[in-house]
């Protein structure tokens, strides 16, 4: 069968299950043929998933935006990221007795701006000047390593995990004695639905995986409040908010999201990015003859590989969109890797293009709730690539690549390469 006539086999349901289906987002070919017949015929789709309360899934960058803006009638509370009906009914009973994960993905207004304000200032343009010399150096280690390697390896294992780890859990202040330990955390946090990184299958088993981030960061609160020191662990740990510390939960919260987010995001990136260019080499040589497109290159990486996968949004009041009707109460889906593909916004929008200009890609989200760390990610996926490409001479694929499965974040996990490096 042809992979015209398996598109056409296609129905619309079958292309909205696929947003609730995590194995589909490891199949990027026909994940994006179930998105491009979505926004063709059903951009703004019901979806009636099994074990999922049904949700409306958004495809279209134009209404990603719409929703994106209207920030207070569509929350983020009490729904933020896609999870079974038996997972939201648990993390609702935990919200109740004050023991949820509690982030700023979880946050709206005026909690949500309050909250932000605490780390705001590290994420700055100021404070990424000063940061930049030790992720080059970080980059240059971690390229080393490669030659280290001998000309084979797992890049998105051996290499683009361990590079943006180091990078934001040093801003942190985290000894690197518990740098594996975070990794393991995070890759079981992310790969709930992944065979391969998964703690476990059940809603218990998955709930741990927080409540050990929640219990090493009680004692780094402990810690940094008995001996504050200069970094963004002492700052979150000390905050005040109308002269009171923030809680317990929400002090780990804090530092779960930017351990866990600050790191998985832009290895995703820096795998995927690498991946984009071995499978376009001429896209390697526009970079070799005209580096100065590499800050363009990375925001096409970052487009290219979309590792934030969706959030959601709960309606406030009945609001109208594309003709349809979305209830009060009822949640909308953000389709990321859907809107960076959308081809009314984005000339050739399948196409790897190093040079893409303007790159309206919506990676980091829109408005009160864009990423507070995209600075920091262009910092890293620049850094390792303007250290990479002058010194590669050569780099093909050394088996299949294989990506996470997962609805919420992720990429490759896999991504066996061979190479000359000098």
């Amino acid at each position: 069968m042809t992979e015209e006539s398996e598109a056409m086999t296609l129905t619309v349901e079958e292309a909205g299950l696929a947003l609730a289906d995590p194995k589909a987002y490891a199949d990027d070919r026909r994940f994006q043929e179930s998105l491009a017949l979505l926004r063709r015929e059903s951009p703004v789709h019901r979806v009636e998933a099994p074990d999922y309360t049904p949700f409306w899934g958004i495809t279209r960058h134009e209404d990603v935006l719409e929703i994106e803006r209207n920030h207070q009638l569509f929350l983020n509370a009490p729904r933020p990221v896609l999870g079974t009906a038996e997972f939201d009914a648990l993390n609702r009973q935990r919200a109740e007795q004050g023991i949820a994960l509690r982030t700023l993905v979880h946050m709206d207004d005026p909690d949500h701006r309050v909250v932000r304000a605490i780390g705001a200032d590290w994420f700055r343009p100021r404070a990424m000047r000063a940061l930049e010399p030790r992720v080059r150096e970080l980059a240059k280690r971690y390229v080393d390593r490669m030659v280290e390697f001998g000309g084979e390896c797992d890049f998105a294992q051996e290499v683009a995990v361990h590079f943006p780890l180091y990078v934001i859990l040093s801003l942190l202040g985290l000894p690197e004695s518990d740098f594996d330990r975070m990794l393991k955390l995070t890759q079981e946090l992310f790969g709930g639905d992944d065979d391969e990184f998964q703690r476990g299958t059940t809603n218990e088993e998955k709930l741990q995986v927080l409540l050990d981030f929640f219990a090493y960061f009680q004692g780094l609160t402990e810690e940094r409040r008995r001996h504050p020191t200069d970094d963004l662990a002492s700052a979150i740990a000390n905050a005040r908010i109308d002269g009171e510390p923030l809680n317990d939960f929400d002090t780990a919260s804090y530092y779960v999201i930017v351990a866990t987010a600050g790191h998985d995001t832009t290895s995703a990136t820096i795998a995927g990015g690498l991946h984009a260019l071995i499978e376009h080499p001429d896209q390697i040589e526009r970079l070799r003859e005209k580096p100065e497109l590499m800050p363009l290159a990375v925001d096409e990486m970052i487009r290219w590989v979309t590792p934030v996968k969706e959030f959601m949004r709960t309606a406030t009041e009945d609001y109208d969109l594309r003709g349809v009707t979305i209830r009060q109460g009822e949640a909308v889906l953000l389709s990321y890797p859907s809107a960076n593909r959308d081809e009314e916004v984005f000339d050739d929008p399948f196409r790897f293009d190093v040079g893409r200009d303007p790159n309206k890609h919506l990676a980091f989200g829109f408005g009160v709730h864009y990423c507070l760390g995209a600075a920091l990610a262009r910092i890293e996926v620049r850094a390792f690539f303007e250290e990479l490409l002058p010194r590669l001479g050569s780099i093909e694929l050394a088996g299949a690549p294989e990506s996470i499965a997962t609805t919420f974040v992720g990429g490759l996990k896999r991504l066996p390469v061979r190479y000359s490096l000098v």
